[in-house]
Protein backbone atom coordinates (compact mmCIF):
# COMPACT_ATOMS: atom_id res chain seq x y z
CA UNK A 1 0.00 0.00 0.00
CA UNK A 2 3.17 2.57 0.72
CA UNK A 3 3.66 2.09 -2.92
CA UNK A 4 0.35 3.70 -3.98
CA UNK A 5 0.40 6.13 -0.86
CA UNK A 6 3.92 7.29 -1.16
CA UNK A 7 4.12 7.57 2.44
CA UNK A 8 7.84 6.29 3.69
CA UNK A 9 7.80 6.01 7.39
CA UNK A 10 11.50 5.07 7.50
CA UNK A 11 13.21 8.70 8.20
CA UNK A 12 17.19 8.69 8.49
CA UNK A 13 17.94 10.73 11.54
CA UNK A 14 20.97 12.40 9.51
CA UNK A 15 20.02 13.68 6.32
CA UNK A 16 16.33 14.14 4.55
CA UNK A 17 16.01 10.49 3.29
CA UNK A 18 13.14 8.29 3.87
CA UNK A 19 12.45 5.04 2.45
CA UNK A 20 9.22 2.53 2.41
CA UNK A 21 11.30 -0.54 3.78
CA UNK A 22 13.36 -0.36 7.13
CA UNK A 23 15.74 -2.57 5.02
CA UNK A 24 16.26 0.12 2.85
CA UNK A 25 17.13 2.84 5.81
CA UNK A 26 19.90 0.60 7.24
CA UNK A 27 21.41 0.03 3.83
CA UNK A 28 20.99 4.11 3.58
CA UNK A 29 22.42 4.46 7.31
CA UNK A 30 25.76 2.37 6.15
CA UNK A 31 26.51 5.63 3.99
CA UNK A 32 26.66 7.18 6.65
CA UNK A 33 28.88 5.09 9.30
CA UNK A 34 30.82 3.70 6.92
CA UNK A 35 29.77 0.03 7.66
CA UNK A 36 29.25 -2.38 4.92
CA UNK A 37 27.90 -5.22 6.53
CA UNK A 38 26.99 -7.50 3.67
CA UNK A 39 31.01 -7.21 2.42
CA UNK A 40 32.01 -9.04 5.21
CA UNK A 41 31.50 -11.97 3.15
CA UNK A 42 34.12 -11.10 0.74
CA UNK A 43 36.18 -9.83 3.92
CA UNK A 44 36.02 -12.78 6.50
CA UNK A 45 35.08 -10.45 9.17
CA UNK A 46 32.74 -12.64 11.47
CA UNK A 47 31.55 -9.96 14.93
CA UNK A 48 28.83 -12.04 15.60
CA UNK A 49 29.81 -14.89 18.03
CA UNK A 50 27.73 -17.93 19.60
CA UNK A 51 28.77 -17.43 23.00
CA UNK A 52 28.21 -21.40 23.68
CA UNK A 53 30.46 -22.60 20.84
CA UNK A 54 33.47 -21.20 18.53
CA UNK A 55 30.99 -20.55 15.71
CA UNK A 56 30.94 -16.86 14.40
CA UNK A 57 29.35 -14.90 11.64
CA UNK A 58 29.38 -12.36 9.44
CA UNK A 59 25.36 -11.66 9.63
CA UNK A 60 23.35 -11.85 12.69
CA UNK A 61 20.96 -13.84 11.19
CA UNK A 62 23.47 -16.76 10.52
CA UNK A 63 23.93 -16.39 14.15
CA UNK A 64 20.11 -16.90 15.60
CA UNK A 65 19.66 -19.73 13.10
CA UNK A 66 23.03 -21.15 14.48
CA UNK A 67 21.46 -20.91 18.00
CA UNK A 68 18.61 -22.92 17.17
CA UNK A 69 21.27 -25.98 16.86
CA UNK A 70 21.89 -25.72 20.98
CA UNK A 71 18.34 -25.11 22.02
CA UNK A 72 17.12 -28.14 20.06
CA UNK A 73 14.05 -26.39 18.73
CA UNK A 74 12.86 -27.29 15.44
CA UNK A 75 9.06 -25.72 14.80
CA UNK A 76 9.02 -26.40 11.62
CA UNK A 77 6.49 -29.86 11.30
CA UNK A 78 5.98 -31.48 8.82
CA UNK A 79 2.42 -32.72 8.62
CA UNK A 80 2.76 -35.85 6.08
CA UNK A 81 5.29 -38.11 8.11
CA UNK A 82 6.60 -35.56 11.40
CA UNK A 83 9.81 -34.36 9.73
CA UNK A 84 11.09 -31.32 12.04
CA UNK A 85 13.50 -28.85 11.25
CA UNK A 86 15.13 -25.15 12.44
CA UNK A 87 14.41 -23.47 9.16
CA UNK A 88 11.26 -22.96 6.96
CA UNK A 89 13.41 -23.32 3.72
CA UNK A 90 13.94 -26.49 4.58
CA UNK A 91 10.74 -27.99 5.53
CA UNK A 92 9.59 -26.32 1.99
CA UNK A 93 12.62 -28.07 0.37
CA UNK A 94 11.75 -31.42 2.58
CA UNK A 95 8.01 -31.16 1.11
CA UNK A 96 9.11 -32.03 -1.96
CA UNK A 97 9.57 -35.63 -1.80
CA UNK A 98 5.90 -35.61 -0.70
CA UNK A 99 4.86 -33.67 -3.64
CA UNK A 100 7.15 -35.25 -6.05
CA UNK A 101 8.23 -31.40 -7.45
CA UNK A 102 11.62 -31.17 -8.99
CA UNK A 103 11.79 -27.46 -9.88
CA UNK A 104 15.70 -27.24 -10.95
CA UNK A 105 15.72 -28.53 -14.64
CA UNK A 106 18.80 -29.64 -16.73
CA UNK A 107 18.77 -28.01 -20.06
CA UNK A 108 21.08 -30.68 -22.13
CA UNK A 109 18.70 -33.35 -20.60
CA UNK A 110 15.47 -34.71 -19.06
CA UNK A 111 16.74 -34.92 -16.05
CA UNK A 112 15.26 -33.13 -13.18
CA UNK A 113 16.08 -32.31 -9.21
CA UNK A 114 14.38 -30.89 -5.99
CA UNK A 115 17.57 -29.22 -5.03
CA UNK A 116 19.82 -27.13 -7.17
CA UNK A 117 22.32 -29.01 -5.20
CA UNK A 118 21.64 -32.26 -6.95
CA UNK A 119 21.78 -30.41 -10.28
CA UNK A 120 24.95 -28.95 -9.76
CA UNK A 121 26.07 -32.32 -9.64
CA UNK A 122 24.54 -33.57 -11.88
CA UNK A 123 25.24 -30.87 -14.83
CA UNK A 124 28.94 -31.85 -13.44
CA UNK A 125 28.06 -35.07 -15.52
CA UNK A 126 27.71 -33.13 -18.55
CA UNK A 127 30.98 -30.52 -18.45
CA UNK A 128 33.13 -33.48 -17.54
CA UNK A 129 34.18 -30.94 -15.19
CA UNK A 130 35.81 -32.08 -11.84
CA UNK A 131 36.67 -28.81 -9.64
CA UNK A 132 37.76 -30.66 -6.26
CA UNK A 133 41.17 -31.95 -6.01
CA UNK A 134 42.88 -33.74 -3.56
CA UNK A 135 46.12 -31.63 -2.53
CA UNK A 136 47.98 -35.34 -1.36
CA UNK A 137 47.94 -37.17 -4.30
CA UNK A 138 45.84 -35.00 -7.12
CA UNK A 139 42.58 -37.39 -7.01
CA UNK A 140 39.71 -34.92 -9.21
CA UNK A 141 36.36 -35.30 -8.41
CA UNK A 142 32.69 -33.34 -8.88
CA UNK A 143 31.49 -33.35 -5.96
CA UNK A 144 33.07 -32.57 -2.29
CA UNK A 145 31.24 -35.50 -0.44
CA UNK A 146 33.16 -37.75 -2.47
CA UNK A 147 36.60 -35.51 -2.03
CA UNK A 148 36.07 -35.75 1.74
CA UNK A 149 35.73 -40.01 1.56
CA UNK A 150 38.62 -39.73 -0.45
CA UNK A 151 40.79 -37.52 2.08
CA UNK A 152 40.10 -40.30 5.20
CA UNK A 153 42.72 -42.43 2.78
CA UNK A 154 45.66 -40.04 3.67
CA UNK A 155 44.32 -39.23 7.65
CA UNK A 156 43.23 -43.05 8.19
CA UNK A 157 39.78 -41.02 9.96
CA UNK A 158 37.34 -43.68 10.68
CA UNK A 159 34.31 -42.37 11.66
CA UNK A 160 31.92 -44.67 11.25
CA UNK A 161 31.75 -47.26 14.26
CA UNK A 162 29.91 -50.35 14.79
CA UNK A 163 27.99 -49.82 17.77
CA UNK A 164 27.97 -53.63 18.85
CA UNK A 165 32.40 -53.97 18.83
CA UNK A 166 34.96 -52.08 18.31
CA UNK A 167 35.03 -52.12 14.42
CA UNK A 168 35.19 -48.81 12.36
CA UNK A 169 34.95 -47.91 8.66
CA UNK A 170 36.62 -45.21 6.72
CA UNK A 171 33.24 -45.30 4.29
CA UNK A 172 29.78 -46.12 5.11
CA UNK A 173 29.71 -49.80 6.19
CA UNK A 174 26.79 -52.02 6.66
CA UNK A 175 26.66 -52.84 10.28
CA UNK A 176 25.83 -55.99 12.02
CA UNK A 177 22.35 -56.14 13.96
CA UNK A 178 23.26 -59.72 15.58
CA UNK A 179 25.62 -62.60 16.82
CA UNK A 180 26.66 -63.70 13.54
CA UNK A 181 27.76 -60.94 11.25
CA UNK A 182 30.16 -59.48 8.73
CA UNK A 183 31.16 -55.61 7.90
CA UNK A 184 31.11 -55.20 4.79
CA UNK A 185 31.24 -51.98 2.43
CA UNK A 186 27.69 -51.14 0.99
Amino acid sequence: MRTHTGDRPYKCDQCDYSALRKSSLDQHLAKHTGGKPYMRTHTGQKPYKCDQCDYSAALKYNLGRHLATHTGDKPYICGECGYRTVQKSHLSVHMRIHTGEKPYKCDQCNYSASKKSHLDDHLAKHTGDKPCMCGECGFRTDRMSALSRHMRRHTGEKPYKCDQCDYSASAFAKIHSGPTFSHTYR
